[in-house]
């Protein structure tokens, strides 16, 4: 969650690996670099890079310099000169070299958009103790019954909301499910607050530009999300305020809670950045994983009916209204091995070629905890709900993933009535 995964991390972990390997090339003979074009002054190819196309190619941009180049070759994205690795066997060995033989590396625009202590800009033993945080934190939510009733009722909450409705705008339901129980795990805000819902604007804002071309003006992309990015970490400052005031102390037990019972060892912007992060991973990337898997499943009926009978199975085994827990998680084995990865149907082809995750020091601190957030919401959806997908929706990446159309669905609700 924290570091992102999917399409969103797919880029962002390309770019880290870019600048790995300018760190890297650098230090050697630049006769050593390998081909490719710088394109235009300053902005170098980054326009290319960002040209929206279908989610499930490379695109253009990568497409054309792997066939002209090979696999690896030089740039100049974001406003930075940068080394390209299309290659998945090369990629693992810079991820899992990090600090040895490879040094992670951004652009000062990314620096100023992301904040200077994100999880994903930092490294060293720095990084290390951040990211130590976010994996106490998440290691002990996966568990929680507190965590995992909240993520349960929301998802049979949202579900509950489309009775009636024969098309819903699932990738826009989906994003504010997810921040919403982001939001209440880490800052214990209920979703119908207003501030959750002024902290969903500035992310969907946030999220906009944060991959972007780095002109700051007024009205760009990029300016705008660097905007975004203060009023969020003003938003979280004023929270803090509170929670010091009230003395609340370790009551709330969320991630709030923990991380500033460590105050003397962090500072008031790691804080910040750090609770940033885990909200950021929570809600865009797990919603763009559980919108993938919602779109492929509309098009493998065979996945989609094996997906069903294993939680069918499991509510058999349950009293009526009687909630998920670790245990019934523990049985989602095709559900597990299926949907933790982009896109279902197709997994035997893309796991060696797809990290959404990340890897080695970059491993996403939250994955299980956003594996666990997908099955429950999963079970609940399968058992529930048939839906067709529009014959002109697609997934697109911007480079951050759209549905052409919002994804939007036809959805009729199962024979039987809502099963909880």
């Amino acid at each position: 969650m924290a570091e992102f995964s999917s399409i969103g991390l797919a880029l962002i972990l390309g770019l880290v690996l870019a600048l790995f390997l300018l760190r890297f090339f650098s230090r050697q003979n630049h006769k050593n670099l390998p081909n490719g074009s710088m394109g235009f002054p300053f902005v170098g190819e980054t326009l290319s890079l960002l040209k929206p196309h279908s989610s499930n190619s490379m695109g253009t941009f990568l497409q054309e310099r792997v066939s002209r180049y090979g696999k690896v070759f030089k740039s100049h994205l974001f406003g930075s000169p940068a080394i390209v690795s299309c290659d998945h066997e090369l990629n693992m060995f810079i991820l899992q070299n990090e600090e040895r033989l490879f040094e992670a590396s951004y652009p000062k625009a990314m620096h100023d958009i992301l904040g200077k202590f994100s999880l994903l800009v930092i490294s060293g033993d720095l990084h290390r103790k951040l990211r130590n945080f976010v994996v106490t934190f998440t290691t002990a939510s996966k568990s929680s019954p507190r965590f995992l009733k909240f993520a349960e009722n929301l998802a049979i909450s949202m579900l509950e909301s489309w009775k009636g409705c024969k098309e819903i705008d699932f990738h826009k339901d989906i994003r504010k499910l997810t921040l919403s129980l982001m939001v209440k795990s880490v800052l214990s805000i209920e979703p119908e607050e207003p501030r959750a819902l002024k902290i969903l604007d500035d992310f969907r804002t946030y999220m906009k530009g944060f991959v972007s071309l780095p002109l700051n003006f007024p009205g760009s992309s990029y300016s705008k999300a660097v905007k975004a990015r203060t009023r969020l970490a003003s938003t979280m400052k004023g929270i803090i305020n509170e929670r010091e005031k009230e003395k609340v102390g370790l009551i709330s037990g969320d991630f709030l809670d923990v991380i500033l019972s460590k105050r003397g060892i962090l500072t008031d912007g790691q804080i910040v950045s750090v609770a940033l992060d885990i909200l950021l991973g929570g809600y865009e990337t797990t919603s763009t994983l559980i919108a993938l898997i919602v779109y492929f499943l509309g098009h493998v009926p065979k996945a989609f009916q094996t997906l069903k009978e294993e939680h069918d199975a499991i509510r058999k085994s349950k009293q009526a209204g009687e909630p998920l827990d670790m245990e019934d998680y523990r049985k989602m084995e095709f559900t597990k091995n299926n949907t933790s990865f982009h896109p279902v149907g197709r997994i035997k082809k893309t796991r060696k070629t797809v990290m959404p995750f990340g890897g080695g020091p970059r491993l996403c601190p939250g994955a299980e905890l956003a594996k666990v957030e997908i099955a429950f919401f999963l079970h609940h959806l399968v058992l529930n709900y048939r839906w067709k997908v529009k014959e002109d929706d697609f997934p697109v990446a911007y480079p951050y993933v759209e549905f052409r159309r919002g994804l939007l669905l036809e959805v009729e609700p199962a024979k039987e009535e809502l099963r909880k």
